[in-house]
């Protein structure tokens, strides 16, 4: 069987899902899989037809055909990391969570100098169950770069669905503790003011308002032109009730944002104070994610041409 090597530009995939993370966490829609979800109807319930469930089965033969393509030129070829990738990207689409598992684990090996590849790793085996697993991963990332944005997001959310939220803070304090000494041996290695607006998520979540107004204050003192700390303090106030308090500040998230995400801190800044305590503990989470997503989009951006350059062969 012959098997289609992807070119360069499908090599973009991997920079096109990391900055598709950031956007749907940043949309307010949580931390979803990176694989295809069944899409469902207005009434909720998924719209499966005669004609669509054949067309969805002759798809998935032919990804499955892929996948055997790929697995064998793997047989023969284990340090092609071309046809890896191609395996990887198929596994996605078939929903195949231990395909996933199996081929990042190859690449993690053989392209030890991506450092994509184990932060996908590892959000693969906890959407997989292997919150341990998870975890490890994300600790040997932070353990050789103590300032990996999405290592320290990743597992700080996974501290806080493991009801740890002291075990959170103490790492991304600890981080902030060591990260002048961090960027003298290595500079810029540490970015301040994302693990800052992180921290403020944190207290966001946890309902410690005061903390995360002044992490929040901070962050925006090391760099006034970063509107992360902004949006985050905004949500915070307009959750206590302090609209008047919090328009200026959407105001000035929404002129210091990328133009891409103006639209929608300006939908956040319409968005109606939640009513009684229970309406708050509801919502507070969802937004201190919207909040949480600017560190990892803000962070990807600036590292998109880097990470195609890695990926690309």
């Amino acid at each position: 069987m012959s098997v289609k090597i992807v070119s360069k530009k499908s090599n973009r995939w991997i920079v096109n899902f990391m900055m598709a993370v950031g956007l749907i966490a940043f949309l307010g829609l949580g931390t979803l899989p990176f694989w295809n979800m069944p899409k469902e109807t207005a009434g909720g319930s998924s719209a499966i037809t005669p004609a669509s469930a054949q067309d969805n089965s002759l798809e998935r033969e032919k990804l499955e055909a892929e996948a055997r393509g790929y697995e064998l030129v793997v047989q023969r070829e284990p340090g092609n990391a071309t046809a890896l990738r191609g395996l990887l990207d198929t596994k996605l689409k078939l929903n195949d969570l231990p395909g996933v598992i199996a081929a990042l684990e190859k690449l993690v090996e053989l392209k030890p100098e991506q450092k994509d590849y184990p932060i996908l790793l590892a959000q693969a085996k906890q959407q997989n169950g292997d919150r341990e697993g998870a975890a490890a991963v994300y600790r040997q990332i932070l353990a050789a770069s103590p300032g990996n944005v999405k290592a320290l997001q990743g597992l700080v959310n996974l501290l806080l669905v493991e009801n740890s939220p002291e075990a959170a803070i103490g790492l991304l304090s600890d981080t902030l503790k060591a990260a002048e000494q961090t960027n003298q041996i290595e500079p810029g290695s540490v970015n301040v003011v994302s693990v800052r607006v992180i921290l403020g998520e944190v207290y966001a979540s946890l309902g410690r308002y005061a903390e995360a107004i002044a992490t929040y204050d901070e962050a925006s003192k090391a760099d006034p032109q970063d509107f992360r700390p902004l949006l985050g303090k905004a949500i915070v106030l307009q959750k206590q009730g302090k609209i008047e308090e919090a328009s200026p500040l959407f105001a000035s998230a929404t002129e210091l944002a990328p133009s891409q995400y103006r639209d929608r801190i300006l939908e956040l800044a319409q968005t109606p104070e939640p009513q009684g305590s229970e309406a708050t503990t509801e919502t507070s989470e969802t937004e201190a994610t919207e909040s949480e997503a600017t560190t990892e989009v803000t962070e990807t951006e600036a590292t998109t041409e880097a990470t195609e350059t890695e990926v690309s062969e």
